[in-house]
């Protein structure tokens, strides 16, 4: 899995997630990603030379399934997860997949059009997210971001702080809601706050996380405990 260089969360949660099966291992590879903004040098930081490079790594482990573990196409665009995914295949003869690409066809599979969206970004890269979505057909009925640009400080996020977001954008009674950012430690909270709202969240995580197993042929219904998105199975 390609993860961004100061992601501290994605690699624990990965882990613990696929911890009980036995025909699965997580490998990661990194690329340096500090600052989530729409100015030039850290939109330079999804170059895609940089992210090839990581990606070959993870080929040399003779891995099924490379994913790109970010959310930068929802700012950048939707299409620049495809053409990724187009060149780590073409690169390297492995499937690819990633957070945004999973979540796209898990909304379109449950035709969901009204979204709630949890961030930690910054308000015009927020924008940008949304805007990207209506393109898609898909309208943030309710949104919540706390207006971070530090990558780390993603991660510094607070359990308390994730449910009251998600319980915030709830309150519109969006058809799901996606806690849309790899470095935030919202996976572990999507069984309870789906069982309180009544709603089924997407966590970034754990979207990719579902497509990869897909990709390479283990049943997703074999995790649990993780969110009713992995019971849908194919």
């Amino acid at each position: 899995m390609l993860t961004p260089s100061s992601n501290t969360a994605l690699e624990p949660i990965t882990s613990a997630m696929v911890a009980g099966l036995e025909q699965v291992s997580v490998h990661f590879s990194r690329f340096r990603v500090t600052e989530i903004s729409l100015g030039a040098s850290a939109l330079g930081q999804f170059d895609l030379p940089k992210i090839l490079e990581a990606a070959q790594l993870l080929a040399d482990a003779e891995v099924d399934v490379i994913a790109w573990n970010g959310t930068s196409a929802g700012w950048l665009g939707f299409e620049t997860d495809e053409a990724l995914c187009r060149q780590i295949t073409e690169t390297t003869g492995i499937p690819a997949t990633t957070s945004v690409l999973a979540l796209n066809e898990i909304l379109t599979r449950n035709r969901v059009t009204e979204l709630g969206l949890v961030t930690p970004y910054l308000d015009d890269v927020q924008q940008r997210i949304i805007a990207n979505y209506a393109r898609l057909g898909i309208r943030c009925t309710a949104e919540r971001h706390l207006n971070l640009s530090k990558n780390f400080e993603f991660s510094e996020v607070s359990e308390q702080t994730l449910e009251r977001l998600v319980k915030d954008v709830a309150q519109a009674r969006p058809q799901a809601i996606t806690t849309f950012c790899t470095n935030l430690y919202a996976a572990p909270l999507a069984g309870t706050l789906e069982a309180q709202t009544g709603i089924p969240l997407y966590d970034t995580i754990s979207t990719v996380l579902w497509k990869s197993m897909q990709l390479a042929g283990i049943d997703t219904r074999e995790l649990r405990g993780w969110g009713q998105l992995f019971s849908q199975g194919e």
